[in-house]
């Protein structure tokens, strides 16, 4: 086989659920997804396709119905977006490779801003290119910051593409306007691509935009510019199984795509799609309820943690998640663990993001009942308490 598959990694978020999976006194926060179902109507859209026969393949780029109701949302959010700009893939992760099959070649300089999900990270290495990582920094409170400069000097007319998550996952940290424009000057500058993931731009708390939602590169950027975004149904929509994303990008670059597409999965799954249309119909009627439900869990949980001897944690401005670093816990695989094992409690260690973030631990916060969030923070002071 490929060396770089296998150098791949196993997931360690996936090492920590399997040592605590099946036991019905662990409270799992270690993935990142809400434990509340697809809403009610966005099933029965799916129920309905399936039940009327459509069970066939449609084309490479998504259903025309659909791809036309992205462009308007995503045009409702950031301005003018047209179909053309629009493909739909069969998650967000099938997104991500697919642009990066596109735009790079083995031996391409790939930057990535970290820690993040590692998929963005293990995928250029797939795929041959030479990985550099810049680093975001937590400051005392456990906010994590960028450092432009270091960002901007990182980015050169060698570097193929620049990958970032913003709102980040696991950290929370977003990206500002000025941020933004600052980059993509820059990789104007050096004809450097921005692949951008987005997929948490609706899970936004800072109230600071017009549209609710997250900064993004596509409110400054022009249609031609080095720019694809990556969007999923999974976070908005509670849609994590179906397993649906889409990219926005240069409409040069639309039907190119669409051949990728053919050789990787043909096209998304027509019942999936037709949900999806129903989600974006009812969009003003599930999503703000969900980023509201959210909100009061992170502002259930953050509080609590900061209230707990050692631990360190900031309230993150988007995302679903807690990071958090408890003192002298230095290996936070071993420290998931542990939690698992002895105090019934499963997080993601800190590690599965990045060498950046050892030591740290996510907390997925997205639960329909806050009142397990407070179960799950007794348990952690209480075997911290035990260590003492």
């Amino acid at each position: 086989m490929r060396q770089a598959v296998l150098n791949l990694e196993e997931s360690k978020i996936r090492e920590v659920a399997n040592a605590g999976m099946g036991r019905a006194d662990v409270l799992p926060f270690w993935f990142g997804e809400s434990d509340e179902v697809t809403p009610e109507a966005i099933r029965a859209a799916g129920i309905a396709s399936l039940q009327a026969g459509e069970t066939f393949y449609s084309h490479n780029l998504g259903l025309p119905a659909l791809r036309d109701a992205v462009a308007a949302y995503t045009s409702a959010l950031h301005g003018g977006v047209a179909i053309d700009r629009i493909a739909i893939t069969s998650g967000g992760v099938n997104a991500l490779i697919v642009a990066m099959q596109a735009l790079i070649d083995a031996g391409d300089e790939v930057v990535a801003v970290t820690p993040v999900w590692p998929n963005l990270t293990a995928q250029p290495r797939i795929l041959g290119a030479r990985l550099r990582c810049v680093a975001l920094q937590p400051d005392a409170a456990g906010a994590w910051r960028l450092d432009l400069p270091a960002l901007l000097a990182a980015i050169t007319p060698a570097t193929k593409m620049l990958v970032v998550n913003s709102p980040n996952n696991p950290t929370g940290w977003t990206l500002s306007k000025a941020e933004q424009q600052a980059i993509l000057e820059r990789c104007r500058a050096t004809g450097t691509w921005i692949l951008s993931d987005e997929v948490y731009e609706r899970l936004y708390y800072a109230g600071d935009t017009a549209s609710g939602a997250a900064p993004s590169f596509l409110d400054i950027a022009r249609p031609d510019d080095r720019l694809v975004v990556v969007q999923s149904f999974s976070k908005a929509f509670l849609m994590t199984g179906w397993r649906l994303g889409y990219l926005v990008m240069p409409p040069d670059m639309t039907p190119q795509v669409g051949k990728l597409l053919e050789f990787n999965t043909s096209c998304a799954p027509v019942f999936v799609q037709r949900a999806a249309m129903v989600a974006l119909a009812q969009t003003e009627a599930i999503t703000p309820r969900i980023v509201a439900h959210l909100q009061r869990c992170r502002d259930t949980l953050v509080p609590l943690l900061q209230a707990v001897p050692g631990v360190r944690t900031s309230a993150a401005p988007g995302g679903m998640y807690a990071f958090l670093r408890i003192e002298g816990q230095d290996d936070s695989l071993s420290l998931a663990k542990r939690l698992v094992a002895e105090a019934g409690l499963g997080l993601a260690p800190g590690i599965a993001f990045g060498p950046e973030a050892e030591g740290w631990l996510r907390w997925c916060f997205a639960s329909q009942d806050a009142a397990r969030l407070g179960q799950g923070v007794d348990r952690l002071r209480a075997w911290l308490a035990a260590q003492a």
